[in-house]
């Protein structure tokens, strides 16, 4: 089976499918679901430059949706694992050593930073935050510095591709009028010729004057005239065809970059919203407050070796069950005995991953519709349905 086959079944019924499917519909964003290939009821499908390049287009499209689902998946899995943890403990018959170390190592947390809040500056919960995003900090801050690039890069392709496409639209209208207006002036002309040689008739056969010079001209000028209005024509009407096709290729480029644009702007949402801040810099200013605090609390937790204890128990606690990651609960040790603060970690986890859920979902939709492009050619245009499959076979 082919690439694309195999592409089509994984996103429909596959391993997409079953991280897409375990939520209800209504955590998909409908505003961010709308439809953004080029149609092929939008393109001359019976030009065959215009028709190989929309096929190629649809698997392209096809092929991209499936590279940002993989990469959507593997963040979705991790988010889902923290959930799956939490539903581990939920269901713990005894949580009386867990709640006793997590409640012993609270209270030495909120017993430090009475003693701490006049010399650290840096708020209890972004420092946890930033020391549990220790190990990929610098790889966060570049990747969200990355995206805000990238975006700013698309939205200049985007105004740049509004712009052309406008420029084209005013010049297909230049045109349109040219067309009509050496119409009309080929109608002109022959009535006026048609008026001359009539004056001329008369005053041949009416006065018995020699008319033959006025002939001559009449006719000259008439030759001269419509001969530089069907140039004009001429030229206008296959420029008029150019322009079509080099719209269509622009408004295929257009859809590229939409989807594009849309894809990084869910994506800068959702770093923004995993690393709680705004933007690249707000987190790089984190990061540098969290080094120099870093320090001056470690010199603090050194004389705290209690502190360490009851960290390391509650580690080995949970680690005699199914909980995948122990040491992240270090850093929410009341969400162990408080019910409230669970509740609050888990309905941040779900939103993440609603988010996520709903740019699969996207991505997905992206390539169903590529795929039904393809089907839906094939039923209304028979005739090239044998040339179509043939492009098929070569990305299978």
């Amino acid at each position: 089976m082919g690439f694309f086959r195999k592409l089509w079944d994984k996103i429909k019924y596959g391993d997409y499918g079953e991280f897409i499917d375990d939520l209800d519909d209504d955590y998909v964003d409908a505003a961010k679901m709308e439809e953004v290939l080029l149609k092929h009821n939008e393109v001359n499908m019976h030009d065959g430059t215009q028709r190989v390049k929309y096929i190629r287009h649809c698997f392209e499209e096809a092929a991209e949706a499936a590279k940002e689902i993989d990469k959507l998946t593997y963040e979705y899995s991790l988010v889902t694992s923290y959930l799956t943890d939490m539903e581990e403990i939920d269901a713990l018959p005894d949580k009386s050593k867990i709640e006793q170390y997590a409640k012993r190592l609270s209270d030495l947390a909120k017993e430090r930073n009475k003693h701490r809040d006049h010399i650290y500056a840096m708020p209890e919960a972004q420092f946890n935050q930033m020391e549990q995003m220790e190990g990929d900090i610098k790889e966060a801050c570049k990747k969200l510095q990355d995206t805000e690039n990238y975006l700013s890069l698309i939205k200049q392709d985007l105004n740049r591709l509004e712009g052309e496409k406008h420029a084209y639209k005013y010049r297909k209208h230049e045109l349109i009028t040219a067309m009509q207006n050496a119409k009309g002036m080929t109608m002109i002309c022959a009535c006026a010729v048609l008026v001359t040689l009539v004056m001329l008739l008369v005053l041949q056969y009416g006065l018995g004057m020699d008319t033959q010079i006025g002939y001559i001209i009449t006719i000259g000028a008439a030759a001269i005239a419509i001969t530089w209005l069907y140039v004009r024509y001429s030229d206008s009407s296959r420029e008029l065809k150019k322009l079509e096709k080099q719209t269509n290729r622009l408004i295929l480029l257009q859809n590229t970059v939409k989807i594009r644009y849309v894809n990084t702007v869910n994506l800068l949402d959702y770093l923004c919203m995993k690393y709680r801040v705004s933007n690249a810099r707000e987190l790089q200013v984190m990061w540098e407050k969290y080094e120099v605090e870093k320090a001056e609390r470690q010199k603090y937790k050194e004389a705290n070796s209690e502190c360490v204890f009851y960290e390391e128990e509650l580690i080995s606690e949970l680690s005699k069950y199914n909980v995948k990651d122990p040491g992240i609960w270090i850093h929410q040790a009341e969400a162990l005995f408080n019910p409230k603060e669970m509740v609050e970690i888990r309905h941040g986890l779900i939103v993440r991953r609603q988010k996520l859920r709903s740019q699969m979902e996207y991505n997905r939709t992206i390539a169903n519709n590529a795929s039904q492009e393809v089907k839906d050619l094939v039923e209304e245009y028979p005739q090239y349905a044998k040339e179509i499959l043939q492009i098929v076979s070569e990305y299978e």
